[in-house]
């Protein structure tokens, strides 16, 4: 088993976690600049009208950022807006009562950095899901990374969409005779439509893989 690097992503799709489920660690690039309209900071959710993006906005003033130094703003009402959608799109999922309350508060705290707030999301999924692997930093010079298996192209929309096969195994969700079945979409539609069975969905992706 190798590490895997990755970027800290907002609640991140499934085929990152399919690629953690045959991993033994995760490495978060920490250190590289931030990138806009990526899922950074926008998770994907399987909505009544469809695929729906959820954003995090963050305050840019522009230049390179680091991912460990930008700030997550608090202007509108994001947090608001963020959970409403979550709840509309899973509350007759099977098990959203089950896990709700794991989530709930985080809508109603004050993250000042989105990728403390990604990381602490990412913490509650994978004990959740079953599927809790040690956390490093590329930023710790002490880290290792020369056999690491590098799947930071995730965090980009058009090159996750450019792997067709072995993403992940079709799995119950709650629209998907109305829309069809929606891929790559953030983990917590897995959680929500599938609770601990999830893993099996992880386990069979990474296998076909």
């Amino acid at each position: 088993m190798m590490k895997i690097i990755v970027h800290p992503l907002y609640f991140a799709p499934v085929p990152l976690y399919v690629q953690l489920y045959s991993a033994k660690a995760l490495v978060v690039d920490d250190v590289s600049p931030f990138v806009k309209q990526t899922y950074r900071n926008r998770a994907m959710i399987a909505a009544e009208s469809g695929v729906l993006p959820l954003t995090i906005p963050v305050v840019h003033n522009g230049g390179s950022v680091a991912m460990r130094d930008v700030r997550i703003s608090e202007h509108g009402n994001w947090r608001h807006q963020h959970w409403n959608a979550i709840v509309s799109a899973y509350r007759k999922s099977p098990f959203f009562e089950y896990y709700a309350d794991d989530f709930a508060h985080f809508y109603e705290e004050r993250d000042g950095f989105l990728m403390d707030f990604n990381l602490r999301l990412h913490s509650v999924v994978s004990e959740l899901i079953g599927l809790e692997k040690p956390v490093e930093f590329l930023s710790d010079e002490a880290v290792r990374v020369t056999s690491a298996v590098d799947f930071r192209d995730i965090a980009e929309p058009k090159a996750l969409a450019a792997l067709k096969e072995g993403l992940s195994q079709p799995y119950y969700q709650v629209f998907a005779q109305r829309n069809g079945f929606a891929q790559s979409l953030s983990i917590i539609d897995l959680l929500f439509n599938t609770g601990p069975e999830g893993l099996l969905v992880l386990r069979d992706s990474a296998r076909i893989g």
